[in-house]
């Protein structure tokens, strides 16, 4: 296929040659930005960063962290997957995900699981119940009041069932809801008290509840980072892996009866200021 015409004064190209041209164009173009692309990808400013983690943790732990790592690598995609506990980790061995943002119980052996914080149940109910005049609750406080728990699947629920086995209390008739504002509304609305951890305090604040730590035994729940060590680690996710990391070790700010683990996950858990009122553990009213 001629792709230039000659003539005696000249050298032009043929309307093949035209387009032959704009398509070299194209792809040579388009070859020079994968090559950069991939440099970035390797440097680990650019890439696609996919993480699956809880409603709670997407809305309250993650944020800051994300909202750093974008202004230091602001071309790495990042997809953030919220799903139940019993999702998080099958997303995670499949491959669906680089890593995981999760609550921890049991350590999967096949996984690498690395503490990131904790955060504490606390016992919210409407303004105006019997419990707003204590100054300190237990679980046992519970035992007959009419609860509203987190449906199965959950990760709250095994958290909150542990603490209630333990203490030996069965609360009084309890309504089951999946979701957060579901608990929240049913709780405002009278209908229950229910215990929450402190990294979801903040998502029920729009119902004006009020809120209790509970003691005896204190119930608290463990945040780790999850990723299978058998795949590969792209630099953009080891990357974000490190500003969850740095974040800890900062100690950014996080809600209250929530903390950020030391290294070795240790150390005793800062308690926010309680309220002034009252004069110890309260005493139950009859009708309770």
């Amino acid at each position: 296929m001629p792709l230039f015409e000659r003539t005696t004064r000249r050298l032009v190209p043929t309307a093949e040659g035209v387009e032959f041209t704009r398509i070299a164009r194209e792809v040579l173009a388009s070859f020079d930005a994968g090559l950069r692309h991939f440099t970035g990808f390797l440097a680990g400013t650019r890439g696609h960063v996919r993480v699956a983690t809880l409603p709670s943790l997407a809305a309250i732990l993650l944020p800051p962290v994300i909202a750093r790592y974008r202004r230091e690598l602001p071309d790495v995609e990042l997809s953030i997957e919220d799903c139940l506990s019993d999702e998080v980790l099958t997303r995670v061995r499949s491959g669906a995900v680089d890593l995981a943002v999760t609550v921890a119980g049991e350590p999967p052996g096949d996984l690498e699981v690395r503490p990131l914080a904790a955060d504490e149940c606390c016992c919210v109910f409407p303004p105006g119940h019997p419990f707003a005049d204590a100054e300190t609750l237990t679980w046992q406080d519970i035992s007959g009041e009419p609860f509203i728990a987190f449906s199965p699947g959950s990760s709250i629920r095994p958290l909150v069932d542990h603490a209630l086995a333990g203490a030996g209390v069965v609360p009084g008739r309890t309504i089951e809801a999946r979701n957060i504002a579901a608990v929240a509304g049913l709780a405002a609305a009278g209908l229950g008290v229910s215990a929450i951890p402190g990294l979801v305090l903040p998502l029920v604040a729009f119902a004006g509840l009020r809120h209790r730590p509970l003691d005896g035994p204190r119930a608290e729940r463990t945040i780790a980072l999850v990723r299978d060590p058998s795949r590969p680690r792209p630099p953009a996710v080891a990357a974000f892996t490190e500003a969850l990391l740095r974040a800890r070790d900062r100690g950014d700010g996080l809600p209250d009866h929530a903390r950020w683990l030391t290294r070795r996950g240790s150390g005793p858990a800062p308690r926010a200021a309680r309220p002034a009122s009252g004069s110890g553990r309260r005493n139950r009213p009859a009708s309770a």
